[in-house]
């Protein structure tokens, strides 16, 4: 089944184009590049007869969730959903080790500190993914890393309620064109790093599952240092049943993958 919904593109410059987090020293602040809002056509695989993507080829995959931990307010539950994670992705991955390094718990919410992100990207760029090894690894054990193949990995999974607006959609990585990339600068008040986003082409074939529930996940690549495709995505700005008014929570799982 096809639908449609609303994203913010990125654009192309000469200019430095930047995201300022926490700007102005307020936490949740965000100060944002030019962005152009776009509507698009996706595929809800929920409902569609198109072939599901595979991680290995597309670099995103659905899957079940049937662990019981069930992330909130509290941060009681993380070390119990780190094992989780860890047991179900070192045998669907067959990675040797795995460093789970940021949950970031989105709601979409005017009062909330970290609402979904509305701008399509990949979170990060070559340049941001080689820093970011070496901040989480330091200089030694990063490069002992850089001599193997090292990945790193976003799991994204509802919270509490099904999605029934702003779902998390992506672009199969073969629609994109090399091209169509723009490095994006994140300046942290006391760190920077840098992100991919994505300037708009029609050719770009979006897909999204939807009313994912808390008992599915979506993991896809963000880096990985052997040439599996970064996968570009973005809440898509979309309501699936107008009469509900459940708020979209989300939690998303950073993960450091040496294969």
């Amino acid at each position: 089944m096809h639908a449609s919904g609303y994203v913010n593109y990125h654009i192309q410059s000469p200019q430095p184009q930047a995201y300022h987090i926490d700007a102005d020293g307020v936490t949740g602040a965000i100060k944002a590049p030019e962005l152009v809002k776009t509507e698009i056509a996706l595929t809800d695989l929920r409902t569609s007869a198109e072939a599901e993507p595979v991680f290995e080829a597309d670099g995103i995959e659905f899957a079940p969730w049937p662990n019981a931990t069930q992330p909130d307010a509290s941060d009681q539950w993380q070390d119990a959903y780190d094992a989780e994670i860890r047991a179900f992705f070192t045998k669907r991955l067959g990675a040797r080790e795995i460093i789970i390094f940021d949950h970031t718990h989105r709601i979409d919410s005017p009062d909330a500190v970290r609402k979904p992100a509305r701008n399509v990207h990949s979170d990060y760029s070559a340049q941001g993914a080689e820093k970011r090894l070496t901040d989480l690894l330091g200089l030694e054990k990063a490069a002992e890393w850089r001599t193997g193949h090292f990945a790193f990995v976003n799991v994204w999974r509802p919270v509490e309620n099904p999605i029934n607006s702003s779902p998390l959609g992506f672009i199969r990585p073969g629609s994109v064109a090399p091209q169509d990339w723009v490095d994006i600068a994140l300046i942290y008040p006391d760190r920077r790093g840098q992100i991919l986003g994505l300037a708009a082409n029609p050719a770009h074939d979006w897909i999204y599952r939807s009313k994912m529930t808390p008992d599915e996940i979506v993991f896809f690549n963000i880096y990985d240092n052997a040439g599996l495709p970064p996968v570009a995505h973005s809440a898509i700005d979309r309501t699936e049943n107008a009469s509900q008014n459940t708020v979209r929570q989300s939690i998303e799982t950073r993960m450091l993958v040496r294969y």
